[in-house]
């Protein structure tokens, strides 16, 4: 069993919000901004900055975790490469988090109450469809009775006349308005996958042995199942060699 994480790293891009957080010895830094297009030109900057009002190096951190996905291709783009342009400059591992467990996560900890344990993730994937996912906390841990999925509200609503959601949380439920009926359930619209709420995910996937080498940062997309071409491939080692060029020269003395 590995030993516990004291520091850690974490961000996603998948939105249109950018949210970084840092942990180290139980205190926490963080950020959020403007995501998209941005986030592409002010992630690593952030990055340094917190890691500079935190005192540390990035060597100093057992892991990075960051947002896998689904979401924004451009964004999970973002998040890879940097995730492995930085691990692979610090030599550090990587914990790839579910974004639709850090939207499950972050409605539970703006709750707190019990019945925020089960939630329906619905977050708005453009082009009139949802990604979505059923998630469980027990026994201290989140479990996915319905993996991530890309759907139409039809489809989803059909699911839930089978079995009414508890608790429904995320941007879909304002993109889509009433087309997105999720009948008594509490709706929590304001839910996002906050890197604050990603942190006791990478605690937990840590703990689990979950740590990943930094060539396995790669993006969970929904949208194209089809394998990465080689373009592609070659634009997120660009990226990532990018990022670890970056980091190197911002990295605090």
């Amino acid at each position: 069993m590995p030993p516990p994480l004291t520091a850690c790293l974490a961000f996603d891009t998948a939105t249109e919000q950018l949210s970084i957080a840092l942990q180290v010895n139980g205190r926490v830094w963080s950020h959020e901004g403007p995501g998209g297009a941005q986030a592409s030109t002010t992630l690593i900057p952030a990055i340094l900055d917190l890691l500079k009002q935190a005192g540390i190096e990035l060597r100093d951190l057992d892991a990075i975790a960051f947002g896998k996905g689904p979401g924004a291709f451009t964004g999970l783009r973002t998040a890879c490469s940097v995730a492995q342009g930085l691990a692979f400059g610090a030599d550090l591992p990587v914990l790839p988090i579910d974004t639709l467990l850090t939207v499950a996560e972050d409605a539970r900890q703006s709750r707190g109450a019990p019945q925020h344990d089960d939630v329906w993730v619905a977050m708005d994937a453009r082009m009139g469809e949802i990604y979505a996912a059923h998630a469980v906390f027990v026994a201290g841990g989140w479990q996915l009775p319905t993996l991530p999925m890309l759907c139409t509200p039809q489809a989803l609503q059909a699911r839930w006349a089978a079995q009414p959601p508890v608790v429904v949380a995320g941007t879909a439920l304002a993109a889509f308005g009433e087309a997105l009926d999720c009948g008594a359930a509490q709706r929590l619209p304001t839910a996002l996958p906050r890197a604050r709420a990603m942190l006791p995910l990478a605690a937990a996937l840590w703990a689990k042995g979950g740590a990943v080498d930094a060539a396995l940062a790669l993006p969970l997309y929904l949208r194209d199942k089809v394998a990465q071409t080689m373009a592609e491939r070659a634009a997120l080692k660009a990226d990532a060699d990018a990022a670890s060029s970056h980091a190197a020269l911002g990295a605090t003395p």
